[in-house]
């Protein structure tokens, strides 16, 4: 940026001396502020490319006069975007301007381009660095002092992976002072751009479903040498087909297969020839020859397109790229084989899940009472009763866990940005949950029987229908065990979201059959089943110690609420479980005190719902996302609250990130938080690399968080991506190591 003249007192000049110092000293000011606009013109920055808008007005501006313009693309290794014709995939680089009324701007000036060799494709484009050129031409009458130009550019950036990009570029232009700085960039692309050659001997033609080209007055350096030929019409030739050369004194033959889906049948074929094999990455094309070829022979049967079929498919790759989907390339068997093996361990290792257990435990009560029975008749039907039950609570889980991810499916193909554990990011529903697993505490407790709650037809239920309650287990089981996302679940639910919906779902029901796998085993095997303790009196104590894991899941449940709605919400809610605790208990009082505490309790209640049930849903008091910690250097380390904005700043800037994808009601994501996220090793690495720290929080639903997700392959949390300037995202396994952590760091 151009600094500001200092003015000096000047007393001590003559008056002729004085103006022409004030002359000087205008001139100065003026050209400063010319840098000064140059200089603001935005750049955009991805870690893909770093894309910037280049003026070149040396004489400055006049009617009638012609100026350059460009979009200075510059690649991150690996990375590449596309010329006019992209090969066998890929979209060109587009341009759309805004300039004043009667301002002419031509076409992009293509350099010449680079081949990209894909297996048996191939690409035309450029890496490293590129400047795509224009020429804006002002009209006759131009009178202004100024002129703006705004430019909306979009690329495809394209790696293994392809990232659509975009960018708006605005700059004024002064008219009474040159803009020379970036003159030397627009040289060098002068120098990569294709020489046209009007030379009669250059001629091509079609032979079958060949076409052949021949010139002699390609460059005498060139002689000898392997050429490559880019066709700047699409469709003509297969790009990453093999081809023979060969050259004869000054005279160079070329044979190409025709593309085998081809549309046009031109009379004339523009094609760019170059000398440029072997080059490596970032290094510039050497400038090629440009020959407009006429076409002899006669072109075989084209296939053209139904109408409409062209821009459909542009609409696809635009709408793929910018929803990219890594499930489509690990769709096939093995890739799908793959998902549900780690779906069926990620549903076992939920059962460890403390949010899990309590319910689980209830079953194991359940087996325990069934005793082991003498008569062999009687032990059949005890037998064949266990088997009923765990093949129900199977079914409850596998279907259970089958709807939440068609409602899942179903809703992100409507377009909503929802995610694996979606349920519990309603403050309603976690409540809900509370008040459930409340109750089934105090009633594990001893403080009442469902039967004293219900009418007796269907309080008989459990006992009449003891495969059905197995059934509501495994539904109540699969509501509290979703929202955590288990080892090797985080991948296999990633991939499930983007596969055809009786692929995704059986995703799903693999997570649902590891789940219940154990009690089923249970159900089925009598040894499993008599290892379990004999029945006794222990059972009734037993019973009532699994009061507190439900209670427990209640405490869980609790701070998942403060998390959403605050401190208030969780004290209301808590004050509604304590009046919902006093009127089950009167109810089980007998005679008149029965009767009055009851009612008393009762419109207590409601009067709670009523007065406190809007606090239970309420957005937060104070964000919770971002905490700070401290290195064991004694450096602060500072977590900032994720968004898009914060993303693009930092890498913009050129730091290191990394994001944490985190929510309340993930015992993980907690578990990782408190003890490798905090190790004193990691966070002194954090502080060494100056690495950015952003807790992207998805406690409650946000479809910025949710897309994030899905661009790195995942649905659900805890999810750890680092990013680093220039590289592809690194994502880290769901249950963090410190080593881990540390060995990614380190990485180059």
């Amino acid at each position: 940026m151009a600094q500001k003249p200092v003015f000096r007192p000047l007393h001590w000049l003559k008056p002729l001396s004085l103006r022409a110092a004030l002359a000087c000293l205008g001139l100065v000011a003026n050209q400063a502020w010319a840098l000064d606009v140059l200089n603001a013109a935005p750049v955009v920055q991805s870690d893909q490319v770093r894309a910037e808008l280049l003026v070149h007005a040396p004489q400055g501006l006049m009617a009638g006069q012609t100026v350059r313009a460009g979009l200075q693309l510059k690649h991150a290794k690996d990375w590449h975007t596309y010329w006019k014709n992209p090969g066998d995939s890929g979209l060109p680089t587009q341009f759309e301007w805004k300039t004043p009324p009667g301002v002419v701007v031509s076409d992009i000036a293509w350099p010449t381009p680079k081949k990209f060799p894909l297996g048996p494709l191939a690409n035309f484009g450029y890496d490293g660095e590129v400047l795509l050129p224009v020429s804006i031409t002002l009209p006759l009458d131009w009178r202004s002092n100024t002129l703006d130009i705004s430019l909306k550019a979009s690329w495809l950036a394209c790696r293994t992976e392809c990232i659509p990009e975009e960018g708006e570029f605005n700059t004024r232009l002064s008219a009474i002072n040159p803009t020379g700085m970036h003159g030397m960039a627009f040289e060098a692309t002068d120098d990569r751009a294709p020489k046209s050659i009007a030379e009669k001997s250059n001629k091509s033609s079609v032979e079958g479903q060949f076409i052949s080209f021949f010139s002699d007055a390609l460059p005498s350096a060139w002689r000898g040498k392997t050429l490559t030929v880019f066709p700047e019409m699409p469709n003509i030739i297969e790009p990453g087909a093999a081809w023979t050369q060969s050259w004869s004194d000054a005279g160079w033959t070329a044979r190409m297969p025709l593309a085998a889906m081809r549309t046009e049948s031109p009379a004339q074929l523009a094609v760019v020839i170059a000398h440029n094999e072997g080059l490596a990455h970032g290094q510039a094309a050497e400038a090629g020859v440009k020959l407009a070829l006429p076409v002899g022979g006669a072109w075989p049967a084209a296939q053209p397109m139904p109408d409409g079929l062209n821009p459909a498919l542009a609409a696809a790759l635009e709408k793929n790229a910018a929803e990219p989907s890594p499930a489509q390339a690990a769709a096939d068997s093995g890739g799908l084989l793959a998902a549900l093996l780690g779906a069926f361990l990620g549903g076992l290792i939920l059962n460890l899940m403390p949010c899990v257990f309590p319910v689980l435990a209830i079953k194991v009560l359940a087996f325990t009472q069934h005793g082991d029975p003498k008569d062999p008749a009687v032990a059949a039907q005890v037998r064949a009763r266990h088997r009923a039950s765990g093949l129900a609570y199977t079914l409850g889980v596998v279907l259970s866990f089958a709807a939440l991810g068609g409602i899942l499916v179903a809703l992100r193909a409507a377009g909503e940005q929802l995610g694996w554990g979606f349920q519990l990011q309603s403050p309603a529903v976690v409540a809900a949950l509370a008040v459930l697993f409340t109750l089934i505490g105090l009633n594990l407790a001893g403080l009442f029987e469902f039967g004293s709650l219900l009418p007796s037809s269907i309080a008989s239920l459990q006992a009449k229908n003891p495969t059905v309650d197995s059934f509501l287990t495994g539904v109540l089981a699969t509501a509290v065990a979703s929202p955590c996302t288990a080892p090797f679940m985080g991948a296999s639910l990633g991939l499930a979201v983007g596969l055809p919906a009786p692929q995704a779902l059986s995703v799903f029901a693999a997570i649902g059959l590891g789940m219940a796998a154990p009690y089923l085993l249970a159900s089925w095997i009598p040894a499993v089943a008599h290892a379990l303790p004999r029945p006794g009196a222990w059972m009734n104590t037993f019973k009532q110690v699994m009061a507190f894991p439900m209670f427990g899941t209640v405490v869980w449940l609790l701070w998942v609420l403060g998390q959403q709605s605050g401190i208030n919400g969780a004290a209301a809610l808590l004050s509604l479980l304590v009046m919902l605790a006093m009127l089950v208990w009167s109810w089980g009082l007998s005679g008149r005190s029965r009767t009055w505490l009851t009612a008393a309790t009762g419109v207590g209640l409601l009067a709670l719902v009523q007065a406190l049930g809007p606090l239970v849903i309420a957005d937060p008091d104070t964000p919770l996302t971002q905490s700070n910690s401290t290195s064991s250097s004694g450096a602060p380390v500072a977590w900032q609250a994720w968004s898009p904005e914060t993303m693009g700043e930092l890498t913009r800037a050129g730091r290191t990130v990394f994001v944490d994808y985190t929510a309340a009601w993930c015992v993980t994501c907690q578990y990782n938080k408190r003890t490798t996220l905090s190790h004193p090793d990691v966070l002194a690495d954090f502080a060494a690399r100056n690495v950015a720290l952003l807790r992207a929080d998805w406690t409650r639903r946000d479809p910025a968080v949710t897309a994030s997700l899905a661009s790195l392959g995942r649905n659900g949390v805890p999810t750890y991506a680092l990013h680093r300037p220039g590289q592809a995202p690194l994502v880290l396994s769901e249950v963090l190591g410190v080593d881990e952590v540390r060995r990614a760091l380190a990485q180059p």
